[in-house]
């Protein structure tokens, strides 16, 4: 029964992607439309979501439960940088494909497909919990991640100088939204009901808008240039099967040995956001740098396109962690 209602809200979701891809395809969107879906999803609709969300759905001690659980999937993305890195020494990948190989197993699009994702399959009480893996995911991507891809530079000399940290790209507008939504609580400040409505109505905008928004991307990358090479194929396992992996054996190992109990919720939300697809800007992190720019937008592009089958198999299998 779960395995046949994964795909159906897999099935709602591809359709709407497959929206965005045909009238992409038709000609209604120009080509400064995605970037301008882009901004509006990530720096107005997003922080306005989450702060009505974390307001609706969280309380003071439910907060405090969270923070523990962050252990978790920052455990997992150290080990799964550990093992990306082997595997790099290993299958000596190319310089210019290092660093978005790394970034490929460890990081997910938690914006533009994990937060939709998530949504459809779990709901907006769901929401809470998705938010310990973004936070986790998003200091790991704008924190180190990038400087993986940045001093992977195969132009760059080796006196030259390394990537400095942006503490822009550290505190996106949906973590701010979530930072300032946590100001809320923890200080009991009350939000007027037109203000919260309004927020509400912009927020509701996120899912649909980023669905079109993944169909528009994989038109613009282009179906027909898929390729499955040996990195391309290792780095697909490392996000779908690793990362994952990984993920389930510290939450068992917690639970196990350590009598830690969370929540189903918080464990499905967890594993399923940990197999998303990869980063929507691997391939404009990648051209920064000098990178495997086609290497990137291939590695976008299938993921992002497996994930349909991945999904249902997850959900499957989180019903027994």
């Amino acid at each position: 029964m779960v395995f046949f209602q994964s795909i159906e809200s897999v099935v709602s979701i591809i359709l709407m992607i497959a929206l965005g891809y045909i009238l992409k395809r038709l000609g209604w969107f120009d080509e400064s439309f995605g970037k301008s879906i882009s901004s509006l999803i990530t720096k107005v609709a997003l922080p306005a979501s989450i702060f009505v969300s974390v307001l609706k759905n969280l309380t003071k001690s439910s907060l405090i439960d969270l923070s523990g659980s962050l252990i978790y999937p920052v455990g997992a993305v150290v080990i799964s940088y550990l093992i990306a890195y082997l595997l790099v020494k290993v299958l000596r990948i190319q310089p210019g494909r290092r660093g978005i190989f790394m970034n490929a197993i460890v990081n997910a699009n938690t914006i533009f497909i994990g937060l939709p994702l998530n949504i459809a399959l779990f709901g907006e009480k769901s929401l809470p919990y998705f938010l310990v893996y973004y936070v986790t995911n998003t200091i790991s991507t704008w924190a180190f991640g990038v400087f993986l891809i940045s001093n992977d530079d195969p132009t760059k000399t080796k006196g030259e100088t390394k990537a400095k940290l942006n503490w822009k790209k550290l505190l996106p507008p949906p973590l701010l939204g979530f930072i300032v939504a946590i100001v809320f609580l923890l200080l009991e400040i009350p939000v007027p009901d037109f203000i919260n409505s309004t927020l509400g109505y912009v927020g509701g905008i996120v899912t649909p808008l980023s669905l079109i928004y993944i169909g528009i991307v994989l038109y613009d990358a282009g179906l027909k240039s898929i390729r499955f090479d040996r990195d391309t194929v290792v780095a697909l396992i490392g996000r779908f099967i690793l990362a994952p992996a990984v993920l389930i054996a510290l939450i068992s190992l917690g639970s196990n040995m350590f009598g830690a109990d969370l929540a189903p919720l918080l464990k499905q939300t967890l594993v399923v956001q940990s197999a998303t697809p990869m980063l929507a800007v691997l391939p404009i992190l990648a051209n920064e740098a000098h990178g495997d720019v086609k290497y990137a937008t291939n590695l976008v592009t299938t993921s992002t396109i497996l994930f349909v089958i991945v999904v249902p198999i997850l959900m499957q299998l989180v019903q027994f962690i």
